[in-house]
């Protein structure tokens, strides 16, 4: 291991270890690499701290993480081969996953073995696994991984390093946000459903959190089918799983299978996808798809595996939406009615991140049933910029600010996830209940004409759809809408004015910063500063945390059934907890009140990383990707310790990973500083918020005003001054 993974299991700096390595010679010796990056043996680094009382300060995930890393440099088993493992252990109680680690290295692969092969026939092609008294650490760090902090925790970490999302294999997963709303777009409450491309199971699991029973999955990578069964079972424990390894459009493992609904993500612009052998495949309902279109072959997969008025939703690039080459299969889609809601996502919303993708929703004809004489289209994109530029979610204390950006989205459009689904759902509710008296939203949702889109190209492109019934918004309602959207916007830049003009502030005497003496929070905790609060998943519960003083249950205000879940999503944008209850599944979380500081646990993305709760948080549950430091108000400030947790600098210091940076709140330091002088840097933390709210809250109205009045000037509703107009031609270039 190396000096850095030292400094994370210790809890201590990277400087620190270069001193322990300069003062005591007992320091264990290097036992590879180079002189300038030595690499340690793990097992005598951490018998070399157990000696002078340094307890781990790495979660059970973090120790699971080094020592697979260590284990695949020395030559052993893949993270492929543990899958069964994770499965088998999570059935387990805490305390015979304890008894586990202790036992003999020889004894625990044996006692691996036997856990793996007890669940072997759950899990599609897995072959024997076989471990040995060299995987011994990797075996205890699983177990414990698995005791302390779920089965799903432990199947993330093998994920990072053999079933990571990678342009390589192109699998990816779909975004949680993203998963339920393709999930809701399924009418009803479908039993039996299907994902076709299954990948890591999210929409399987999404639906099965909406009750489905039965579900059924597919996909091509052998590793992504394991890896799927593994997870779905330890989300959906009640739901009977099955899975299978092959390519659906070649190999159909379902052939006579018939469900309520079929969730998908198929893999884009795949050229080889079996045109030539399927040339007479009975599925192609609608029309042989062209060897270019293999998304309209998922369509067509898709609808071949629903019951008669049974649902699908599909997410397809925009391309499949007007390509010249799927003119024909569109159009029968459209004229047989199975076509039913076609709906424009924002960029960024899901891999690829620089393409605006689409979803499409189907259902399958019901002989003898309804006439379908309309599509629903809805351009959530435009809608998406547009709410987010009117700082449509609302942020503590009444004030609003845009959504948070999707990471890597780079120049996309936020997703306001909360308020897109709200809005789509709406739409799509009103439109299934009654389709012939839908009136649409200018602007947002349109009802098309079957006959009207069997053209000759038959784009179903919904801003093209969309745009054209921006028209139909009365002037009177547009011209005041724009009035009360400038009024807020001078409001707003009075008020980030004043904010701006607070002067609480000087620079550091003597051309030097100012230095101090710091704790890291563990110890903070240790001494009864502060209390380090998380949520614990389903059978981890029974064990005792100790050491940092994390923990939940009573303890911590444990309160099943509590109101909404805050997310890290919504500290990043600052708005109330927006987070189901329902997708904690059992987890136990804690409750927050006033004045804890939360601190996101994933450090990416744009938007605070810190939050001190107020009284309108008060009462909501914790998300398990929030770390919650409850402080001792005759210790800590917390506008103190939310301020200096979230320095750049201090997150860097305790972030691990690569693609995604996972915080270790142990690791995080603060100044050591008197209560009084807490406060003073405190106030002035509350300052800097509310200047970042002020700001985000005056460009959201701006970006609205701007976008009102453009429109209005393009669509009719709005006319040019005619006094500007001719103060303009007289030359006078005075601004108005």
């Amino acid at each position: 291991m190396t000096a850095a993974e030292i400094s994370r299991i210790a809890g201590v700096t990277r400087a620190t270890v270069s001193n322990w390595r300069r003062r005591h010679e007992d320091f264990p010796a290097p036992s590879g690499g180079t002189e300038s990056s030595p690499l340690y043996d793990l097992e005598a680094v951490r018998a070399w701290l157990a000696s002078r009382g340094h307890a781990s300060a790495a979660t059970p995930a973090e120790e699971l993480r080094t020592t697979l890393r260590l284990h695949a440099q020395s030559g052993g088993g893949t993270p492929a081969d543990l899958l069964l493992l994770v499965l088998a252990t999570a059935a387990r109680s805490p305390a015979e996953l304890t008894a586990a680690t202790r036992l003999p290295d020889a004894d625990l692969a044996a006692h691996a073995e036997r856990d793996a092969a007890s669940a072997a026939d759950a899990v599609p092609a897995a072959d024997p696994v076989r471990f040995q008294a060299g995987d011994a650490a990797v075996l205890r760090a699983l177990y414990a991984c698995v005791r302390d902090e779920g089965g799903q925790a432990a199947l993330a970490v093998l994920a990072e390093r053999e079933l990571e999302d990678s342009a390589a294999s192109g699998a990816y997963q779909t975004p949680a946000p993203l998963a339920d709303l393709l999930a809701r777009l399924i009418p009803g409450a479908p039993a039996r459903v299907l994902d076709p491309a299954c990948g890591s199971g999210s929409l399987l699991a999404a639906v099965a959190r909406r009750g489905a029973r039965e579900l059924y999955g597919q996909d091509n990578l052998p590793v992504q089918a394991r890896r799927s069964a593994v997870s779905l079972m330890l989300t959906a424990p009640e739901a009977s799983v099955t899975v299978r390894a092959a390519d659906s459009l070649r190999a159909d493992a379902f052939p006579d299978l018939v469900v309520d609904a079929v969730l998908c993500n198929p893999p884009y612009a795949i050229r080889d996808w079996g045109h030539d052998e399927l040339a007479y495949d009975p599925r192609w309902a609608y029309g042989v798809p062209a060897r270019a279109e293999s998304e309209l072959a998922w369509v067509q997969h898709a609808l071949a595996h629903l019951t008669p008025g049974g649902y699908a939703a599909l997410l397809l690039p925009p391309a499949t939406a007007g390509r010249a080459s799927g003119r024909r299969v569109r159009a029968e889609l459209v004229r047989s009615g199975a076509l039913r809601a076609v709906i424009a996502l924002p960029v960024g919303a899901s891999v690829p991140l620089h393409v605006g993708l689409q979803v499409w929703v189907l259902q399958r004809p019901e002989p003898g049933g309804p006439e379908r004489k309309s599509v629903l289209f809805v351009d959530a994109a435009a809608e998406t910029s547009s709410a987010t530029a009117a700082a449509s979610v609302v942020g503590r204390g009444g004030t609003a600010v845009p959504a948070a950006r999707t990471r890597g989205a780079g120049r996309s459009a936020s997703v306001d996830w909360p308020g897109m689904t709200a809005r789509v759902l709406g739409v799509w509710r009103a439109f299934t209940e009654s389709p012939d008296a839908f009136e649409g939203e200018p602007g947002v949702a349109h009802a098309a004409d079957v006959v009207d889109l069997l053209d000759d190209v038959v784009d179903l492109t919904p801003a093209r759809l969309v745009r054209a019934s921006r028209a139909e918004v009365d002037p009177a309602q547009l011209s005041a809408e724009v009035d009360a959207t400038r009024r807020s916007l001078v409001g707003a830049a009075k008020s980030l004015a004043r904010t701006a003009g607070h002067e609480g502030w000087s620079a550091a005497g003597a051309g030097s910063a100012r230095e101090w003496r710091t704790a890291t929070a563990s110890d903070l905790a240790r001494g009864g500063a502060l209390t380090l609060l998380r949520t614990v998943p389903e059978g981890a519960r029974g064990r005792a945390e100790g050491g940092t003083g994390s923990g939940s249950g009573s303890g911590s205000g444990e309160q099943p059934g509590a109101g909404a879940v805050l997310t890290g999503s919504d500290i990043a944008r600052g708005s109330a907890p927006t987070g189901d209850p329902a997708e904690l599944r059992g987890d136990t979380a804690p409750v927050i009140a006033a004045g804890d500081v939360l601190v996101r646990a994933v450090a990416s993305g744009d938007g605070p990383m810190t939050r001190v709760a107020g009284e309108e948080d008060a009462g909501a549950l914790l998300g398990t990707h929030v770390h919650l430091f409850r402080p001792d108000p005759a210790r800590l400030d917390a506008w103190f310790l939310a301020g200096f947790l979230g320095a750049e600098k201090n997150i860097a210091g305790a972030s691990t990973g690569s693609t995604v940076l996972t915080v270790s709140p142990g690791r995080l330091r603060v100044p050591l500083l008197p209560l009084e002088e807490q406060r003073r840097y405190g106030e002035a933390f509350r300052h800097v918020h509310e200047l970042r709210a002020e700001a985000r809250r005056a460009t959201g109205l701006a970006e609205e005003t701007a976008r009102l009045l453009a429109g209005g000037l393009t669509g009719g509703q709005l006319l040019p001054s005619k006094e500007v107009a001719e103060v303009r031609g007289a030359g006078d270039d005075s601004p108005h």
